[in-house]
C-alpha cells in the first residue's frame, strides 16, 4: 500500500537532511507505528506519504514515495485526499468550518458526495468517535480532546485506504484514547484500513502495532517487529523498560503479557519496602498553604465547567490534575490565575501565579528568543539575562551541546519541547510561588519528559506550588506527590498519588498494573528495591 523507494530529503535552507535514503513498505491492513525522539523527523515522514513532503514544506526530495500506486511526487495532496487521510499534531490548526458536523462533512462537499451518502457518513463517523453529543457545537468551543476525535473522524469520512495520524491520542484521557484507537483498529482489522501513526505515548499503541518504524535521528528508518527493534531501543515504554530490567524474553509489550511473566519479580518484591517515588517537602519544613478555592463554580454560556469545586494547594507540593476530556481541569487552572472571574465562589492566593498553557505558542508574540527573554525581564522587573540563563538550565542536557537554543531562531521554528522550555523560562522570570502547567507533555519524547520531570521537582524543592493537568498517567506518577480527579466539574478524588492512581484501573501507570496491588508507580522505584538487599526473618541480607 506504501512503498519508500530510496527516498530522502532536505528542507529548504538546510545542509543536512531530515530523512536519507529511506527504503520500506507498508503492506495493506497493517498498522505501523512510527517512534523515536523529538526531531528526528517523525512529522516528516508521516507528511510525505500524503504529499505535504515537499508539494506543501518545499524542499528538494529524491527516490519516490508510491501510495496505492499513485507517486506522490506526481500527485498533490489534493489529489491524494481520496487516498490518504491525515491528521496532524495540531488538529485545530486543519478545520475550516465553525461545527462539529460542518467539519465531517467538508471534505465530502469538496469531493463531491451525494448528499444521502454524506448524511449517512457524518452520522458513522459521529457514532465511531463517540462524539454525537457534539454534533451542533462550535469547533471553538471543543477542548483539546474533543477536537482531536473530530479531526480523525474528518479525515475519515471520506473512507481513504490509508490513515496517517500524527501523536494522535496526545490530548486525550486514557479511556478516550483507548476509544478513540479502538474505533481506527475496528477499520483496520475490517476493513483492510492501512494505518500509520507516530505517537511518544507507545505505551498506548505499541502493543497494537503490526511493525515499528524506527528513527533513531541520523535520518534513517529502521523497520521491524516491535519486539525485536524496542529490545535496543533509546525510546522506550514502562513495560519494555521493565522487562529489561527484570531481564524478560521475548519482551512483554502490554499489561496483559507482562503480568503472565511477572509472578517471580512480584515475588521478590513481596518482601521489599516500596521506595518514595520522591521525598518533599524538606526535613522539618512545614508545607504552606498558598491557594485556597472555595465553592468556585464556573460557566460558559451554558455549560457549567467547575461546580462547588473546593482546593488547597501547598508549598513545596506537585498536584496532578487529572480527569477525562472536558472535565474542567484548564477552567480551573485559569480561575486559579485570575483570568477568569467565577461565577460563585472564590479563589485566594497567597503570591504570584504562572501558567503555562496547553498551546504554549500562545504567549510566544516577538520575532526572536532573544527578544521574548529580553521582554520577560522587563515586565518581571528581573535583572537582564535571568530569563536567558533559566532557559539554559530547562533545556540543559549533560554531553549535548546541541540542545542550546539559538537566541536568533522565531520562537515558532523551535520544536514543542523548546517551545514549553521557552514559555516555561519567561513564567519562572517572574518568580511566581504557584506554577500551573495544562498538558505540558505533548509532543515530547521521554527523554525531554524525564527533563521537564526533573524541573517540577526542582521548583518544588524552592517551595513552590506546582499543579501540572495532565492525561500522561506516566509523567502524572513521576512527579506527583498528590492527585486531584474531577469529573463533570467537580473534584471526585483527592489524595496521595500512589493510593489515588495506583486504585484507578483508567489511570494506573503501567507499573502499578504489572506489579499491583502494592503501589509501584515507576520503573525506578522498582530498580532502586532490587539493589536493596532481602532481609530474611533473622535479618540476614540476602
Amino acid at each position: 500500500m506504501i512503498r519508500f523507494a530510496q527516498m530522502s530529503f532536505r528542507y529548504p535552507g538546510s545542509a543536512v537532511p531530515a530523512l536519507h535514503a529511506v527504503d520500506l513498505e507498508v503492506p495493506e491492513g497493517e498498522l505501523a507505528l512510527v517512534a523515536g525522539s523529538t526531531g528526528t523527523g517523525k512529522s516528516t515522514l508521516l507528511r510525505a506519504v500524503n504529499g505535504l513532503v515537499p508539494h506543501f514544506t518545499g524542499g528538494h526530495l529524491d527516490g519516490h514515495v508510491v501510495v496505492a500506486g499513485v507517486d506522490t511526487r506526481d500527485a498533490p495532496p489534493r489529489e491524494l485526499a481520496h487516498l490518504v487521510g491525515y491528521v496532524g499534531q495540531d488538529p485545530a490548526a486543519g478545520f475550516v468550518t465553525d461545527t462539529v458536523e460542518e467539519e465531517l462533512a467538508y471534505a465530502m462537499e469538496q469531493q463531491a458526495v451525494a448528499p444521502a451518502t454524506m448524511r449517512r457518513r457524518v452520522e458513522e463517523m459521529l457514532d465511531l468517535m463517540g462524539i454525537a453529543e457534539l454534533r451542533r457545537r462550535p469547533l471553538r468551543a471543543l477542548s483539546g480532546g474533543q477536537q482531536q476525535r473530530v479531526a480523525i473522524g474528518a479525515a475519515l469520512a471520506l473512507n481513504p485506504p490509508v490513515l496517517v495520524l500524527d501523536e494522535p491520542t496526545s490530548a486525550l484521557d486514557p479511556a478516550a484514547a483507548e476509544d478513540a484507537l479502538a474505533a481506527v483498529l475496528r477499520l483496520v482489522h475490517d476493513l483492510g484500513l492501512t494505518l500509520v501513526v507516530a505517537e511518544h505515548r507507545l505505551e498506548r499503541i505499541v502493543h497494537y502495532a503490526d511493525r515499528l518504524l524506527l528513527l533513531p535521528g541520523d535520518g534513517q528508518v529502521v523497520a521491524g517487529r516491535p519486539g525485536e527493534l524496542l529490545a535496543a531501543s533509546p525510546v522506550a515504554p514502562p513495560v519494555v523498560e521493565l522487562g529489561r530490567l527484570a531481564g524478560w524474553h521475548p519482551l512483554p509489550l502490554s499489561v496483559r503479557d507482562a503480568r503472565r511473566v511477572a509472578v517471580p519479580l512480584r515475588e521478590r518484591l513481596a518482601a521489599v519496602p516500596v521506595p518514595p517515588v520522591h521525598v518533599r517537602p524538606p526535613d522539618g519544613a512545614r508545607p504552606q498553604l498558598v491557594v485556597r478555592v472555595e465553592k468556585v463554580t464556573m460557566r460558559h454560556g451554558e455549560i457549567v465547567a467547575l461546580r462547588e469545586v473546593d482546593l488547597e494547594l501547598f508549598g513545596h507540593s506537585v498536584v496532578a490534575l487529572m480527569g477525562r476530556n472536558g472535565s474542567g481541569k484548564s477552567t480551573l487552572l485559569w480561575t486559579v490565575r485570575g483570568v477568569q472571574r467565577p461565577a460563585s465562589g472564590r479563589v485566594r492566593c497567597e503570591g504570584r501565579v504562572g501558567l503555562v498553557p496547553q498551546t504554549a505558542a500562545d504567549l510566544l508574540y516577538l520575532e526572536t528568543v532573544a527578544a521574548e527573554c529580553a521582554q520577560a525581564d522587563l515586565e518581571s522587573h528581573a535583572s537582564p539575562g535571568t530569563c536567558r540563563t533559566l532557559l539554559d538550565e530547562l533545556t540543559h542536557r549533560p554531553g549535548d551541546p546541541a540542545c542550546r537554543i539559538d537566541l536568533g531562531v522565531h520562537p515558532r521554528d523551535l520544536s514543542e519541547g523548546q517551545r514549553l522550555a521557552l514559555v516555561l523560562a519567561v513564567q519562572l522570570t517572574a518568580a511566581p510561588d504557584v506554577v500551573l502547567l495544562d498538558e505540558p507533555t505533548r509532543g515530547l519524547d521521554y527523554r525531554s519528559k524525564e527533563q521537564l520531570a526533573g524541573v517540577v521537582a526542582g521548583l518544588a524543592r524552592t517551595g513552590r506550588s506546582v499543579v501540572v493537568a495532565t492525561h500522561d498517567v506516566e509523567f502524572a506518577a513521576r512527579i506527583a506527590d498528590r492527585v486531584v480527579i474531577l469529573g463533570d466539574g467537580s473534584v471526585i478524588a483527592d489524595g496521595p498519588a500512589a493510593e489515588i492512581l495506583v486504585s484507578s484501573p483508567t489511570f494506573a501507570p503501567q507499573v502499578a498494573k504489572i506489579l499491583g496491588p502494592r503501589p509501584w508507580l515507576t520503573v525506578d522505584q522498582v530498580a532502586t528495591a532490587l539493589r536493596s538487599p532481602v532481609r530474611t526473618k533473622d535479618g540476614a541480607g540476602v
